[in-house]
């Protein structure tokens, strides 16, 4: 019987993973930074208790790692939903929290759910500092596995630190559990000794400045290349496409292809640079055919037999990291004579406090909205305070099913007898219906319903509405030269010439030569 291409690492009866989650989307050009009461925090077991439970990577980790008869062993969850910089002192706390304790624990190898587009005002790649700081901790032969958000911003930094690097493949994310479960799958066969994991990483700097759904379009075929090219190569583990969320200011940012392999391979090479340029040479297809404001009311009044109509706000998506704080929408559907009725949130801490003060049932006259985004302002109505909540709610799913998320203190404003505003002292996750119906709102009593998401709402809103995509204003939608960035350059915010794209290999050999050459 041949021999195991390397010693597996199985130190205890019981092999064991140790689990975790830290994240969050940072839009860089966002004026409010995330604090540590946007988070939701769980540890010890009941982090794994929730997890069994959640339609994230993290509970395909967890439960994965269980159903192979594994030991999974908690350190720290910490997700927030997009916003600006993260408080960079309490992302050294969970940090260190996390790396204290895989210190301090016995395990056998470490599988963590990350973005890959964390950041805070002091450091533009959070996940590479973590997985950098996490693996001096560790040592170089204890296997570490990570399962990403497809809109990460890849670096050298985090390539370097791990075994297994693995993308979602949906946008929506409808595959974030398998995720999880394929990163479980290869660390086990690291630990079998079936599995030498090697890394290899093509660039390109651009971004999508459109057509970001995969189902359908380039990015639809790029996959299926993608999916093509591994057919018939058992060498080839995954090959993950990153399309990098593109409110990151970081240098090195581009569209990114890792190839995971089993040992070092030149088919990885070639697989890796043949998709990075089919992004390239395909980036002037990537447009987003938009409705209007007015287009897609005027669609919701002519076509009342497929009400309600979900309108993704995709400027001012708050799933984009946006503070979801404009008033667009609520303006044109107030200008127009057909009274349609509508449900729409908005991001005003100053008007909840105001309404919730009034108390329901009173009369108000507020200027809500435009406090928070650079160029809005706010838009005077008068209505009555329907309600008022605390905003928490238990998303149903399938995206995030399970998960706990709040919108903080809430009110709802009822304006002209027909729109109903969802006042939130918090920007949050609007992408599920449950955030209106825990509100006091009828989601099928409207004719229309605004979400701050521009993708993940057509999984959860699929069996009561009609989607539609507007062009609206704000920070949650690339619009070339909207922002002032310091460090990233790419297309087609610059002109770029032809790029020269190159692979670049990471593994466990790689790294001990670096470790050595360092000494």
């Amino acid at each position: 019987m041949p021999e195991p291409k390397h010693r597996p690492r199985k130190q205890f009866a019981r092999p064991r993973i140790l689990v975790g989650r830290f994240f969050h989307e940072s839009h860089s050009f966002s004026p409010q930074i995330t604090s540590s009461d946007r988070f939701e925090i769980r540890q010890g077991e009941g982090l794994i208790a929730h997890a069994r439970l959640s339609g994230t990577t993290l509970g395909g980790i967890v439960n994965r790692t269980e159903e192979l008869g594994y030991e999974a062993v908690p350190t720290v969850s910490a997700v927030a939903p997009p916003g600006g910089l993260v408080d960079h002192d309490f992302y050294v706390q969970i940090r260190d929290r996390l790396i204290a304790l895989a210190r301090q624990e016995k395990y056998d190898a470490i599988a963590l759910e990350l973005h890959g587009a964390m950041a805070t005002a002091e450091l533009p790649d959070a996940e590479g500092d973590l997985l950098t700081r996490l693996r001096e901790a560790v040592g170089s032969h204890v296997p570490i596995g990570i399962g990403l958000d497809l809109h990460a911003h890849v670096t050298h930094s985090m390539l370097r630190s791990v075994d297994i690097c693995i993308a979602c493949k949906e946008n929506p994310h409808s595959d974030v559990v398998s995720c999880g479960e394929r990163v479980v799958d290869c660390v086990a066969a690291v630990l079998d000794g079936e599995l030498e994991p090697v890394l290899t990483m093509a660039k390109v700097p651009m971004i999508l400045p459109g057509a970001a759904e995969t189902g359908a379009g380039p990015l639809a075929e790029l996959h299926a290349r993608a999916r093509a090219l591994a057919k018939g190569h058992p060498q080839i583990r995954d090959i993950s496409l990153f399309n990098v969320y593109p409110h990151a200011d970081d240098a090195d940012i581009g569209q990114a292809v890792v190839v995971l392999t089993d040992g070092p391979s030149r088919l990885a090479h070639a697989v890796a640079t043949e998709l990075a340029q089919l992004f390239w040479s395909w980036r002037k297809h990537f447009r987003d055919d938009l409705l209007t404001i007015d287009g897609a009311l005027d669609l919701v009044a002519r076509d009342a037999s497929r009400r309600p109509y979900i309108l993704a706000d995709m400027g001012d998506r708050v799933l984009a990291g946006a503070p979801g704080d404009s008033i667009a929408i609520i303006e044109r559907a107030l200008a127009r004579g057909d009274r349609l009725r509508g449900a729409i949130p908005l991001t005003d801490p100053e008007s909840v406090e105001t309404a919730t003060t009034a108390r329901p049932g009173a009369h108000v006259t507020l200027d809500i909205g435009g406090r928070m985004t650079p160029g809005f302002a706010p838009l005077t109505v008068s209505g009555f305070v329907a309600d008022v909540g605390d905003g928490r709610f238990v998303i149903t799913g399938p995206f995030g099913a399970g998960e706990e998320s709040s919108l903080g203190r809430t009110a709802v404003l009822v304006v002209d007898d027909r729109l109903s505003i969802l006042l939130t002292s918090k920007p949050g996750l609007t992408h599920d219906p449950a955030a209106f119906v825990s509100q006091g709102i009828d989601v099928a009593a409207q004719d229309f319903v605004v979400v701050k998401s521009g993708y993940h709402f057509k999984l959860n809103f699929a069996k009561i509405g009609t989607p539609l995509s507007v062009a609206t204003p704000g920070i949650g939608y690339y619009t070339p030269r909207l922002l002032q960035r310091k460090k990233a350059r790419f297309w087609p915010e610059h002109e770029i010439s032809e790029p020269q794209i190159r692979s670049v290999v990471y593994g466990k050999s790689v790294r001990v030569a670096t470790a050595l050459s360092d000494h």
